[in-house]
Order: structure tokens, then C-alpha cells, then sequence
């Protein structure tokens, strides 16, 4: 699904991500763990399509398309979702209208007309539930007034409501309390299909005890160093990551 090869990034003349290799096969769930500034955010938005990147070496193939010939919008019809670690407020476009045109153009590029509002309602409330969310949202503009996890759950909403073929999560659980993760982690495991990925970008074990990853990469200096099952998170969350400095690249 994707295949990402020596991947060489900077921002700023700085070189950011130095020779990132991965793949993602379908029905699998990938977590990406390592310090701050090791390029873990980077890989998401480069993959999402965020502008400011100079990609200076490697290849990323979603579906075996080269996404770096497609545009944000179209990565998106094609069915990448970065759900976002700091989710941005969009004042004046409520939920429901920015929802509702979103799925009608991933339905436009597949060549399907626009969903029915009955049905639309119908799939809102249904994913709503799965993420727990008041039905008020819907007529809030998006994300104004949010808390932090108000916020992050409608992130996963939105995912459910567009049904991705890859969703990347950054770093969804920061600033969540214990419930707000319990219930954001309920929604990724229910939207789990064998014809979906999923990316989870996390500093922190605690996530991977509700998503239990298939495999688990450690990331420093802008490359993988090490990977392994869910029991590598455990590892790091009693080491740190002072130690994988120290580990040659896999």
C-alpha cells in the first residue's frame, strides 16, 4: 500500500528526514516512536502533502502512484488522512458542511454522485457514536470552542466519515486524559478493516496499549534504528531513548 524508500528531506536548508525507508501493507497498523525532533511529524506531512518540504532524494508510492505528483486534495481522493496533532479551527464552516463536502468529492473522484442528505445523516450519527461525540458538534464550525480532546476526537470522526485507505495519526494522544484516549483509541480499533493502514506517530507507550500496533519502528535521526512488536514500545517507555543513539541503522 505504501512504500516509502530513502527518503531524504529538509526544511530550511536543515536536513530533516536522511534515508527513511518503510512499507505498509494493508490491514496493518505501524507506530512510528522517537524523541522530539527526530522527523516522526515530518514523515506525516510529507506524506499528506503539506508544502514548505525540498525532497532532495527517495521515492513515496501510495497504491503504487508516486505521490509526489499529486497535490494535497488528490492524495486525499486517493485515500491518505493526516489527522492533525495540532487540529486547526475553521470559523464560519460547520462540521457537518465541511464534512459533507468532503465526502461528496472523494465520491466525485470515484465517479459516484452525492450522497443522499438522508444517508449522510444516517452515517454522521453512526460515527459519531463510534467516537462518542454530542450531537451539537455537527452545527459547530469546526473546531472552534473545541478542547484539546474535543478536538482530537473530531479528527477521528472525520476519518470515520471518510473511511481512508491510510490514516496517519500525529501524535493524536497528546493532551488527552485517560477517557478522551480510551474513546479515541475505540474508534481507530472499530475502524480497522484487512483493506486499510494505519500510521500512528507517538512519543509515548500508553497510546499502544488501546492500539496495539503490528509493528513498532524506533526513529533517530531521521531514520528507522530499530524495529519490532508492541513489546518495544515497553522497552522504550522503561529505557527512554537515550539508548537507541546508540543502535546502527536497520
Amino acid at each position: 500500500m505504501l512504500k516509502v524508500n530513502n527518503l531524504h528531506a529538509s526544511i530550511d536548508n536543515k536536513e530533516i528526514l536522511k534515508g527513511f525507508t518503510l512499507e505498509i501493507n494493508a490491514g496493518e497498523i505501524h507506530a512510528i516512536m522517537g524523541p522530539n525532533g527526530t522527523g516522526k511529524s515530518t514523515l506525516g506531512n510529507i506524506i499528506a502533502g503539506k508544502e514548505g518540504y525540498t525532497i532532495t532524494q527517495g521515492t513515496v508510492e501510495f497504491e503504487g502512484v508516486n505521490i509526489f505528483d499529486l497535490e494535497p486534495e488528490d492524495r486525499a481522493r486517493l485515500g491518505v488522512f493526516l489527522a492533525f496533532q495540532y487540529p486547526i479551527e475553521i470559523p464560519g464552516v460547520s462540521n457537518a458542511n465541511f464534512l459533507k463536502a468532503a465526502v461528496n468529492e472523494i465520491r466525485k473522484s470515484k465517479g459516484e454522485d452525492p450522497m443522499p442528505p438522508n444517508d449522510f445523516l444516517k452515517l454522521m450519527r453512526e460515527k459519531m457514536a463510534l467516537v462518542e461525540m454530542n450531537k451539537d458538534f455537527i452545527s459547530r464550525s469546526v473546531n472552534q470552542g473545541f478542547s484539546g480532546g474535543e478536538k482530537k476526537r473530531n479528527e477521528i470522526f472525520q476519518m470515520a466519515m471518510l473511511n481512508p485507505k491510510l490514516a496517519i495519526l500525529d501524535e493524536t494522544d497528546s493532551g488527552l486524559d485517560i477517557d478522551a484516549l480510551r474513546i479515541v483509541a475505540n474508534g481507530v480499533n472499530k475502524l480497522r478493516t484487512k483493506d486499510n493502514a494505519f500510521l500512528v506517530i507517538t512519543h509515548y507507550q500508553r497510546l499502544l496499549d488501546y492500539i496495539i500496533p503490528d509493528f513498532v519502528h524506533v526513529m533517530y535521526d531521521g531514520r528507522i534504528v530499530k524495529t519490532g512488536d508492541k513489546d518495544l514500545a515497553l522497552e522504550l517507555e522503561e529505557k527512554g531513548y537515550d539508548w537507541v543513539k546508540e543502535l546502527e541503522i536497520v
